[in-house]
């Protein structure tokens, strides 16, 4: 089998997973070959994604390793079996790849909770507000990179219509609520449409005011993604390099942390409703 050309953060995250599992195990690369009876550089290629690792492998690694923890070791062998290609795929090549790990890593969650300063969520922006929020790139895209990554940004949101969708909790500061991308009406539609979002079962809309108590956080961009199993959530933050993506458990817990003391100082839903609905009238 040929290594892998590109590989997702999907894919490596079974890597790292891997690696974690051996290390608790207290087993070198060249120990747990040794110990497998298998050839310690397949153990480094699976690790860093560079060839894939089928279901029956998995399971023998984690029975090695002594990993008895069942419902991981499922979910762990449920991503290494995927094999088909998501829609976000007719994207490669044309955007950066951290947008197409993005989307798979939405879709494959089983609930999303984010917090954002500067912007509305992307996945509740209307393709006008996006269009602005895209204008205002720096270094400046092309007419053919803004629209892709306003239709991809489109068809992301069109998860939530799905019967299997995750749940989204949006936590939103008043600041991002009062930006006004692209002048008066587009910024009122925007809003209008957060509203009409709010009311959707699996969305949930909670608004940070400014006269809350403070706000822990540097005011970057937190996408916290449950997975099947808790060592299996991720953390992605928005960065002017790309998304940069956390799974360290440490890290996990800070950022579960910081999302539950935003949530402590966001506003009731209906009170974030009537609040959103103010500064609508306001523009």
């Amino acid at each position: 089998m040929p290594p892998r050309t590109t590989t997702t953060a999907r894919q490596q995250r079974v890597g790292v997973e891997l690696r974690k599992m051996r290390e608790a195990a207290g087993f070198t690369s060249r120990e747990a070959a040794a110990r497998l009876g298998i050839d310690h550089t397949k153990i480094s290629h699976m690790e860093a994604a560079r060839f894939g690792v089928s279901v029956e492998r998995l399971r023998m690694l984690a029975s090695g390793y002594g990993c008895d923890d069942e419902s991981y070791v499922n979910a762990l062998a449920e991503m290494a079996s995927e094999r088909g290609k998501g829609w976000w795929e007719r994207y490669r090549g044309i955007l950066p790849a951290g947008f197409l790990d993005l989307t798979e890593l939405e879709c494959r969650a089983t609930a999303l909770s984010t917090y954002q300063v500067a912007h509305v969520p992307g996945l509740a922006q209307t393709e006008d507000y996006a269009r602005a929020v895209f204008g205002l790139t720096f270094p400046r895209l092309t007419k053919d990179g803004v629209e892709a990554r306003i239709s991809h940004r489109i068809r992301r949101a069109e998860m939530l219509e799905q019967q299997d969708a995750p749940t989204s909790t949006a936590l939103i500061h008043e600041a991002a609520l009062r930006m006004r991308f692209g002048g008066r009406e587009l910024a009122r539609a925007q809003l209008e449409h957060l509203l009409k979002l709010s009311e959707h079962p699996k969305f949930t809309m909670r608004v940070i005011p400014f006269e809350a108590d403070g706000f822990a956080g540097s005011g970057q961009a937190v996408l916290y993604a449950s997975g099947p199993v808790a060592q299996l959530d991720t953390v992605q933050l928005d960065s002017a390099h790309g998304a940069i993506f956390l799974d360290a458990q440490a890290q996990l817990k800070a950022y579960r942390d910081l999302l539950a003391a935003m949530e402590r100082r966001s506003l009731s839903v209906r009170r974030s409703r009537d609040l959103t609905r103010k500064i609508a009238r306001e523009l």
